[in-house]
């Protein structure tokens, strides 16, 4: 028989001061806010305005054919680069073990942890969507709640490959490792630019990769007004299958 003690905090209060504590550290350190909100914004002004970039837009306007995109790569940002490398240092520090034998746990620790990286996703998307609205940007309401469900969908596939990755590897590996591979998938993994844009083999790996999946979920939502069956499949299958991953590799200390 178990004891409440008077006082003792709710484990919804507990994972709602875990996800305050998550959301501030990663939008009160400069490096992660430089790379979660100022270079995604920096990356949308200078596509839409620098028309040197010859690319075909499919008809459409420099800033709606970039928009999608660019939201796509603030949530890899917050959901991936961030979250391995907080996640790396804290468990080489100990944190993460500390943490996970309070009454939080590991549950409520993983909780606040996803909660606090949707908190940050919600000031990104204000942020580059106000700049793009002032530069003319007008999604339809549609698109704007399918992108939500895509944002979802993104943010579960990559926060699961953060936590494979920064719980099986150094902290330094993994501060190289996220950086490297955000800077890969940004160029070549289908999130900015179509796949169907990149070249020769590309085209057909970016569109397996969460990448690509979540790019193209972008772009149906605010393009097209529907979210592709495949970039759904296989963002779900990317999220079951490094969750398991995660879940069998991942060490505390």
């Amino acid at each position: 028989m178990t004891t409440n003690h008077a006082g003792a905090a709710s484990p919804r209060a507990r994972v709602l001061a875990q996800t305050t504590f998550e959301a501030r550290a990663i939008l009160r350190n400069g490096e992660q806010l430089l790379v979660t909100v100022v270079v995604p914004v920096l990356a949308l002004v200078g596509l839409v305005s620098v028309d040197a970039l010859d690319v075909d837009t499919r008809g459409m306007s420099r800033i709606d054919f970039f928009t999608p995109g660019i939201l796509a790569l603030a949530v890899m940002t917050s959901s991936f680069t961030s979250q391995a490398i907080a996640s790396a240092f804290d468990r080489r520090n100990g944190v993460l073990r500390l943490l996970s034998t309070t009454p939080l746990g590991r549950g409520g620790l993983l909780a606040g942890k996803v909660l606090g990286v949707l908190v940050v996703e919600l000031v990104q998307v204000l942020v580059i969507g106000l700049t793009a609205f002032a530069l003319g940007w007008r999604p339809s309401a549609v698109g704007v709640a399918l992108s939500f469900v895509a944002v979802l969908l993104g943010t579960a596939a990559f926060t699961s490959l953060a936590l494979l990755v920064a719980g099986t590897l150094r902290a330094e590996a993994v501060l190289a490792v996220a950086n490297l591979a955000l800077l890969l998938l940004a160029f070549a993994g289908g999130v900015i630019v179509p796949a169907d844009r990149l070249p020769g083999a590309l085209q057909h790996l970016a569109v397996l990769l969460p990448s690509g999946a979540l790019g193209e979920a972008m772009r149906g939502a605010f393009q097209v007004g529907a979210l592709p069956a495949w970039s759904v499949v296989v963002l779900v299958g990317w999220t079951a299958a490094l969750g398991w991953g995660a879940a069998r590799l991942f060490r505390w200390h």
